[in-house]
């Protein structure tokens, strides 16, 4: 499959008009630093396959990796320039505060070995004491987030054209309302978690109407991880619908959200995983399908890197 031949949509508020390939690969948990070789692998892999944009984050500890899997794609010809990749990442808690945005970035850019980002995000909507801390976070170690001063200097990130566009992750409606009364340029993008376990359906609405993308983080549940659930992966509604197409379940789920419009974050380093995940354009689910997937019962399963925070999502569900 060529990247030629995964959608893109066009981020309304980049610097440039820029466009965002649908599916990202996903580089989330791979904290552990004796994964920087297996991360760099999968990306190059990635790379072969035709995924063009990335999804790292400081906190994943994954940008080195991912940086010197670019560097070294160059280096092969299997890219002709750092242009043909979509590279997003995030900006941590400890580090969410109006002075320390910019230097943020700046460490990874720096970490990544790349002159600008495509799109950085405001990874949760908290702020924690600056330090090394152990996740989860106490609530001691828990501040008052100064939106507007971050936002503000998330837009001057823009401006200096460190990033192409800028955006959030895990914003309620009501956090996305009180950032667009204040943005002078608006988020482009949501990142949040989504996948048939939860639907999100309140959201998508309101980040439909207000041009902002929503990009689903654990789009199949994230089974196995420290904070993941089964019900997705493990899900007979969805089983039978794979087999009715004669797809996998996580090609299913992929499609759903495809098929809502939304874009995906993926993360596998299985060759044969990373290349069905890219499987997903050429089909459709049927209107019954997707009746059977709303019958899904729904449950967020993450809730931050905080042991506990009043009104982290509004009361949304």
């Amino acid at each position: 499959m060529s990247s030629a031949k995964i959608p893109q949509v066009v981020l309304k508020s980049s610097s440039n008009g820029c466009s965002m390939p649908v599916i990202a690969f996903g580089t989330a948990a791979s904290t552990n630093k004796s994964d920087a070789e297996t991360t760099k692998v999968a990306a190059i892999e990635a790379i072969k396959l035709g995924y063009r944009h990335f999804d790292t984050a400081s906190i994943y500890g994954s940008e080195e990796a991912l940086g010197e899997a670019i560097a070294e794609a160059l280096q092969l010809g299997l890219i002709k320039s750092r242009e043909e990749l979509f590279i997003t990442s995030k900006l941590w808690v400890t580090d969410n505060f109006p002075h320390l945005v910019l230097p943020a970035l700046h460490k990874s850019l720096q970490t990544l070995k790349l002159e600008y980002l495509d799109l950085y995000l405001i990874h949760w909507p908290i702020s924690v004491k600056p330090g090394n801390w152990q996740i989860p976070y106490g609530e001691e170690l828990i501040t008052t987030f100064d939106l507007k001063g971050v936002w503000t200097a998330m837009e001057e990130c823009q401006k200096l054209g460190l990033t192409k566009s800028i955006g959030v992750s895990n914003f309620t409606c009501k956090k996305l309302e009180n950032l667009l009364s204040i943005a002078t340029i608006p988020p482009s993008v949501n990142q949040v978690e989504m996948n048939p376990a939860w639907h999100q359906k309140k959201l998508r609405e309101y980040c439909e109407a207000k041009g902002v993308i929503i990009t689903a983080f654990s789009p199949l549940g994230a089974k196995g991880t420290r904070w993941g659930t089964n019900e997705v992966m493990d899900s007979e509604i969805l089983k039978e619908i794979a087999e009715a197409h004669g797809k996998t379940i996580a090609q299913v789920c992929l499609r759903w959200l495809y098929e809502l419009e939304a874009t995906m974050a993926v993360k596998s380093y299985n060759k044969e995983r990373m290349k069905e995940n890219l499987e997903i354009f050429d089909w459709s689910l049927t209107k019954d399908d997707h009746e059977k997937i709303n019958q899904i019962k729904q449950n967020r399963v993450n809730n931050g890197p905080v042991v506990s925070v009043p009104n982290l999502w509004d009361g949304e569900t």
